[in-house]
């Protein structure tokens, strides 16, 4: 553990989970409108939302918004200029893809009436059924991570062997893990080092079409976009309705409710917002704090005892129609409470691992000291660590302890004397005076220490 600990942010086949040879990734460019998939009606609209918000659009511009091939988006605008829903009304040269556009005579009644039904604009939707095959071509339970991984994986925390194996075994099963034990000790630090240590990336769609209903996918407060600058890969054109990204890491905490596992409508604009855990598809899902919400922790679990069994979510969308999402997930709960308090030995038996997360022995202790010194730049002193230990972690008989130590301690102590130094115009070092005005604000009870 170290003094950054704290805190911070399937159709479903569990026993096959192979890349499929009819799916490639990263899904090929489309060359037809038939290969994306989408209704003529719905694209059409799509591109007079499109140049209705814009001020007069290129082919190409209105063509990249889209994130599909200019051809395939030229030919509905040639079609539409033909319909007098769009006119050109300039160009610097005769080259299609420089014509401007603007809404025509006979276009503002339509581009209002498809408003009216949606709001979406931006990047062209994929199919669900597309989605599926793509979430189990790339799913997260293929992923393995070896010894070696792990190992660097976990290099900055300071964690004692059987943890670290307990660990490599829950990430290479990359199932579901419930992680528990004090609080300042590591466990959402665990979980973001998962995240980072699983291999490969992910393709995820700026947004899903089901039944005629748009579900907008891609976040970019929780996807870490690999986009390329050119518009192919390895010399093959890709469908950049996907956008490459790192495996998603999804974490919420005690202000998670119930609404945000399931399709999020917006009355306003239309469309549906994914729930958490399909935007953490491919990747790990982290419930921190878990206990905490204000929705019981039975509620929560029983939300979660099906996806985690069949590997397989359902949502219901505004036209009433349900929809099976892909469930691939590597699902990390997080909790400061006993798992007798929160579950039932019945759901406890369908998390794959459960690993208990100690406070640091001394020796921790003093290893995670050294290092949040070296990284504060303040000089790590025998003395001082002799010091804090004696009079804010052993009680007046100086035989007992007086308090746990905490993995998070450390780093909130040192911050603590760099604040005190800047704030009186010294060196900030391990001295006495300097650790008893960090810790007098760092910890609940003020201890008055006698020199």
């Amino acid at each position: 553990m170290t003094g950054g600990t704290s805190a911070i942010i399937l159709p479903a086949m569990e026993t096959s989970v192979a890349r499929s040879p009819e799916v490639k990734l990263p899904p090929p460019e489309p060359n037809s409108l038939e290969e994306c998939g989408l209704d003529e009606s719905f694209v059409k609209d799509l591109i007079l939302k499109t140049v209705y918000f814009s001020h007069r659009p290129t082919g190409r511009s209105v063509a990249d918004t889209m994130c599909l091939p200019f051809n395939i988006v030229n030919g509905l605008l040639q079609s539409l200029r033909s319909e007098q829903m769009l006119e050109v009304i300039g160009s610097p040269n005769n080259l299609e893809q420089a014509y401007r556009y603007a809404i025509g005579p006979k276009g503002r009644e339509r581009v209002l009436q498809a408003l009216e039904q949606c709001q979406y604009i931006g990047p062209a939707p994929v199919p669900l059924e597309e989605y599926r095959r793509v979430v189990l071509a790339q799913s997260v339970l293929s992923t393995l991570a070896d010894g070696v991984t792990i190992e660097q994986g976990l290099a900055h925390l300071v964690l004692s062997r059987e943890l670290i194996d307990d660990v490599g075994v829950a990430v290479n099963r990359c199932k579901s893990l419930f992680l528990w034990g004090d609080p300042g000790n590591g466990k959402t630090a665990i979980a973001e080092a998962i995240a980072q240590m699983l291999p490969g990336k992910v393709y995820i769609p700026y947004a899903v079409i089901a039944d005629f209903q748009i579900i907008k996918v891609f976040d970019a407060t929780m996807h870490r976009s690999l986009v390329p600058t050119e518009r192919s890969v390895g010399g093959d054109s890709y469908d950049h309705r996907w956008i490459a990204c790192q495996r998603p890491f999804v974490a919420v905490g005690g202000e998670m409710q119930l609404a945000s596992l399931d399709l999020v409508w917006d009355e306003v604009a239309k469309f549906h917002e994914a729930p958490l855990q399909m935007k953490a598809n491919g990747g790990v899902f982290l419930i921190d704090d878990f206990g905490r919400q204000a929705v019981s922790p039975r509620e929560l679990l029983n939300r979660w005892i099906s996806p985690l069994e069949r590997r397989i979510d359902y949502y219901n969308l505004r036209s009433g129609k349900k929809i099976d999402v892909p469930f691939d997930v590597f699902i990390i709960f997080s909790t400061n409470l006993q798992p007798s308090e929160l579950c039932e030995e019945a759901f406890l038996r369908r998390i794959a691992n459960k690993v208990y997360v100690p406070d640091p022995t001394p020796e921790q202790f003093t290893e995670i000291l050294r290092r949040v010194c070296a990284a504060k730049g303040v000089p790590f002193s025998t003395e001082g660590l002799k010091y804090l230990y004696v009079n804010y972690y052993l009680d007046a008989s100086r035989t007992k302890p007086k308090r746990p130590l905490r993995g998070c301690h450390p780093r909130d102590i040192i911050e603590q004397i760099l604040s005190i130094a800047k704030y009186r115009g010294v060196e900030p070092r391990m001295e006495p005076a300097l650790i008893d005005l960090a810790c007098r604000t760092t910890f609940a009870e003020i201890t008055h220490v006698t020199h």
